[in-house]
């Protein structure tokens, strides 16, 4: 990726994109539910797919997937599953499986005059759900060669700890050691690996969070982390249910969602113009520090 851009220019990624969107809840027909946020108007859109965190509802994200979805993309959100342990097989499994699913049973979900490009398909996913987007990345898999075209990890974690990993394993530990084949961006929060109190532990801990993924990724990637907002901030600004009341008591959280899901949503855009479109001054923008981010951003490093 190439800078493009004079230092004056500023991005409109953090605000909504001119795309009317629709949002549809799918609950049968697939192999697993699905939340899909889509542009209204004629044209053919790349596809992301975006996989829920640890025991959280896909409705929760359906901020965050409209915002990227205005921008001109095809957001699908399965809900891979209500109750989890400690082994991610299954819903890396399932998540394959609807990757495979999306060629022919994604055109007849969308607006008829909306065409999804699954020639460029990005995986992504938040906490749990990004560790499962880099095992799909990485082929662990029970189908081996997906055709993604990009990776997307928003505060990934692997565990409670390094002595406590989600199987199958991710980390190695060995710097550049993820031999993934594809563009990879890795957003983390500052504030994940602070307790909330006493009573429970960070919910992206040292050792098994975004620094130790962005750490075996190889060129190119790029690495976001913003300050003073935390693991659950990307999602919506109502949560409903025990589920999403615990999301505000769970994590150190911010002081509001809206900047760190803007931050998020802005982020995802740029690095997907950059490279699925080929168009890097809003990525650049951020490099070169001219961007009107909504936040603080507390690191950011570029894999050329």
């Amino acid at each position: 990726m190439s800078s493009t851009m004079s230092p004056a220019f500023t991005t409109c990624v953090f605000d909504m994109g001119d795309h009317d969107t629709r949002l549809l809840t799918v609950a049968v027909e697939p192999p697993k539910p699905l939340l899909i946020a889509s542009p209204c108007e004629t044209g053919e859109y790349p596809v992301l797919l975006f996989l829920h965190g640890y025991l959280l509802y896909n409705r929760f994200y359906s901020q965050l997937i409209r915002h990227v979805a205005s921008h001109g993309f095809v957001v699908v959100a399965p809900q891979l599953y209500t109750i989890a342990c400690l082994d991610c097989t299954l819903e890396i499994n399932s998540a394959a499986e609807l990757t495979i699913w999306l060629m022919e049973g994604l055109p007849p979900l969308l607006p008829p005059n909306v065409r999804p490009n699954l020639s460029k398909l990005v995986i992504s996913g938040h906490s749990r759900g990004g560790k499962a987007a880099f095992a799909l990345a990485l082929g662990k898999c029970s189908s081996k060669s997906l055709p993604f075209s990009a990776l997307i990890g928003i505060d990934p974690v692997d565990g409670m700890d390094k002595g406590c990993r989600t199987s199958p394993a991710i980390l190695t530990y060995v710097p550049g050691s993820f031999d993934i084949g594809m563009p990879t961006m890795v957003v983390g929060s500052g504030l994940g690996e602070v307790r909330m109190n006493l009573l429970f532990p960070p919910c992206a801990p040292r050792g098994v969070n975004h620094e130790d993924f962005f750490r075996e990724c190889r060129a190119p990637a790029c690495y976001l982390v913003a300050k003073g907002y935390g693991h659950m901030d990307m999602l919506d600004d109502e949560t409903d249910g025990m589920r999403g009341k615990a999301t505000y008591c769970f994590c150190k959280n911010g002081d509001r969602r809206e900047p760190m899901r803007r931050f998020v949503g802005g982020a995802v855009v740029a690095f997907l113009r950059a490279y699925l479109g080929g168009d890097d001054r809003d990525m650049a923008a951020i490099r070169e520090g001219c961007a009107e981010v909504p936040l603080e951003i507390q690191k950011a490093e570029f894999l050329p």
